[in-house]
């Protein structure tokens, strides 16, 4: 069931007030505000025509229970970009602390990101997945939207698999998390309030 137009719906900016947003701002300085801003960290999985692709995203967002959506950005520069686009399903797979090696697999560009048939599997819609991931996101793009040098893609999820309260807690693994370029974990001592 495909979720309603007006929820995703986009609004265009008007061409003179894009160019003067750009003017405002340096690169850097944009870099450097997010920076310090953290992120959770998943990894984006697709069966393109050549074959499983995958990429690690810090952009994935929840947007909407009602219908369950999800939005994550592709960067123009990744090569994984385009199947993932053309894939019509991804799965999205939150990670965990201890799954830091996947993260940084799935990060690294030029190598084969599958070549260890141990961390991954198909579903039985054919999509890789990453069995380890503390969660994991079936989903059908239901929308695209150029933003800058990226695209905003929207995920009607369809499908959710939580790694059991066991295994979790066997674990003792935190979310990992991405600040200020490097890795990082969440846990009960990192609370605040």
């Amino acid at each position: 069931m495909a979720p309603p137009q007006h929820v995703l719906a986009t609004r265009q900016l008007p061409h003179a007030a894009k160019s003067h947003y750009a003017e405002m701002l340096s690169v850097e300085d944009f870099k450097a505000a997010f920076r310090n801003h953290p992120a959770g960290v998943s990894i984006i999985t697709a069966q393109g025509a050549g074959g499983p692709v995958g990429l690690t995203a810090s952009s994935v967002i929840s947007v909407s229970v009602n219908p369950p959506l999800l939005v994550f950005s592709l960067s123009a520069h990744s090569a994984s970009a385009p199947a993932i686009r053309g894939a019509g399903t991804v799965v999205v797979h939150l990670l965990g602390a201890d799954q830091i090696d996947l993260a940084k697999t799935f990060a690294t560009g030029g190598i084969d990101r599958f070549e260890d048939t141990s961390t991954w599997s198909r579903l039985v819609t054919g999509e890789p997945v990453l069995p380890r991931a503390n969660a994991w996101l079936r989903g059908r793009i239901v929308n695209e939207m150029d933003a800058g040098d990226s695209t905003v893609v929207a995920v009607h999820v369809l499908q959710v698999n939580i790694a059991s309260a066991a295994v979790r807690d066997a674990d003792q693994a935190g979310p990992l998390v991405y600040h200020n370029r490097s890795w990082h974990s969440l846990s009960a001592d990192s609370t605040v309030g």
